[in-house]
């Protein structure tokens, strides 16, 4: 698992207790008399002489105080979750060189990547740090690795193993066949 799975990890983790906690809040009262059933979303719990007393506000309809609810907290752990799924879907490998990030760019007209390995990209390492990275986790991670280049069957080379063979030198030419100007 690299940093990029790491991180998708344990935005669903986060996420996953959210929405666990947001439906547990939720609430159904049916009066006794017969009447319409109160559906709402439990804001807060006061213990009273006489008992628990909820606080429940109703879907559409806000609070009475002027204090925050505690289901807002969820809601923005919710959001905050969506920003990083958007921050990991634009910090991925790039696919024409597997082991930088795509969204880091690149610089300098040979498109140099600006993050050679996606293990090392900032942003994913300021959202692990959010996530609570420590050096032992990033340590266990899996770093990328570009992939290695397979001779085809039948003896043709592809362009991927054209472009990572060795470039050819002319040091092994005969110094017969050397010209007065030669340089190797």
């Amino acid at each position: 698992m690299d940093l990029h799975a790491w991180i998708t990890q344990q935005v669903d983790r986060v996420e996953a207790g959210a929405r666990a906690e947001l439906e547990y809040r939720r609430v159904v009262f049916e009066p006794h008399d017969g009447g319409p059933a109160l559906t709402g979303t439990v804001t807060g719990i006061t213990q009273t002489p006489g008992g628990l007393q909820l606080d429940v506000a109703q879907y559409g309809v806000e609070p009475r105080d002027e204090t925050p609810a505690p289901v807002q907290p969820v809601t923005a752990v919710l959001r905050r979750c969506e920003a990083d799924r958007r921050i990991l879907a634009r910090h991925r490998n790039n696919p024409v060189c597997a082991t930088s990030c795509e969204g880091c760019g690149t610089y300098n007209d040979d498109f140099e990547p600006f993050t050679e390995n996606l293990n090392d990209c900032p942003e994913l390492l300021d959202l692990a740090h959010a996530h609570g990275i420590t050096d032992e986790i990033r340590a266990g991670l899996d770093r990328p690795q570009p992939p290695e280049s397979k001779p085809r069957n039948d003896g043709r080379l592809g362009l991927a193993d054209i472009l990572t063979t060795r470039p050819i030198t002319t040091s092994d030419v005969p110094a017969a066949l050397r010209g007065p100007h030669w340089k190797p």
